[in-house]
């Protein structure tokens, strides 16, 4: 049995459905039963827990051979990546030690200890402890999800038909779709002898969040000027929302870091290895996360 930690969301939703077409038994850890009703008609088993509740993750591990963490606490308001990201997987890695299970982590390309977003530290953190814990382990890391900033751009554009641009829009960065990640992880969850490895996988091409903007409006049909947000605005923002609206700062802190920093990525290496993974470009992966939304008209 594959237990899977965060399967309601992005990611998750793909790998499951993938795994349980392999004909694979896939147990679903969330903290909302109610939104992995698609999932169980999949097959999925569906378990409530939750990564801070250590004594769920051991009742949810028992009988797993295999537990992938693939929950985040970047988007969410009631948690962070120190209480998910950091500890709830290190909690889940304790309960799969204790299950006797190997532990496939999501992580991210470029986490660090010192890093400037606090996201990619957790990841790095929950690293280290798997790699100390003796359990059999792969970390799989990531570039930026493509849904995930669909999602984040695509609120604005939703509801004012204009799409909001962090700062000047123009670093180039490597996005990646979770249906070409999902791929991977489902190789990873198969394969054992890829275990004691940091596996990185990247999308296709670099864009900055400029041109991410213009392909997200062709996507829906929308096509016009931007909005953008100053840097030193967005850090006043990020100072101020903190208490109020958290996730909300910690996307706009990160943004910010994606606006300044070396955000782009070499693939290569990965689709070399596994060139049976899919390639999906930005432009599909957005007509795919953008095609139920209906865009308010511009006054």
């Amino acid at each position: 049995m594959i237990l899977i930690a965060g399967g309601t969301g992005a990611l998750g939703r793909v790998l499951v459905g993938r795994l349980r077409a392999q004909g694979a038994s896939v147990r679903i850890l969330t903290r909302n039963p109610n939104r992995a009703d698609s999932l169980a008609k999949l097959g999925a088993e569906v378990f409530p827990g939750d990564l801070r509740d250590t004594a769920s993750l051991h009742r949810a591990a028992v009988g797993a051979r295999t537990i992938v963490a693939a929950a985040h606490g970047f988007g969410a308001a009631d948690v962070s990546p120190e209480s998910v990201d950091r500890d709830g997987n290190i909690n889940l890695i304790d309960a799969a030690r204790r299950a006797g299970a190997d532990v496939v982590l999501m992580s991210i390309v470029g986490a660090a200890p010192n890093h400037p977003i606090g996201l990619f530290r957790a990841k790095h953190e929950a690293e280290e402890y798997l790699r100390r814990s003796g359990v059999g382990w792969t970390v799989v890391r990531s570039t930026a999800f493509i849904e995930t900033w669909a999602g984040i751009m695509g609120q604005p554009l939703r509801s004012s038909g204009r799409t909001v641009v962090f700062g000047r829009g123009d670093n180039p960065i490597n996005f990646v779709s979770v249906t070409d990640v999902a791929a991977l992880v489902e190789r990873v969850v198969a394969d054992a002898s890829l275990r004691a490895q940091i596996i990185e996988i990247g999308g296709t091409a670099s864009v900055s969040f400029n041109e991410f903007a213009v392909m997200l409006e062709r996507a829906v049909g929308c096509a016009g000027p931007a909005r953008h947000i100053p840097r030193a605005v967005l850090r006043s923002m990020a100072t101020i929302l903190s208490a109020i609206k958290p996730a909300f700062a910690r996307q706009v802190r990160a943004a910010v870091v994606m606006d300044t920093r070396d955000m782009t990525f070499d693939a290569s290496m990965t689709r070399r290895r596994f060139p049976q993974l899919p390639s999906t470009d930005i432009a599909s992966a957005l007509a795919s996360a953008m095609l139920p939304v209906r865009v308010a008209r511009r006054p």
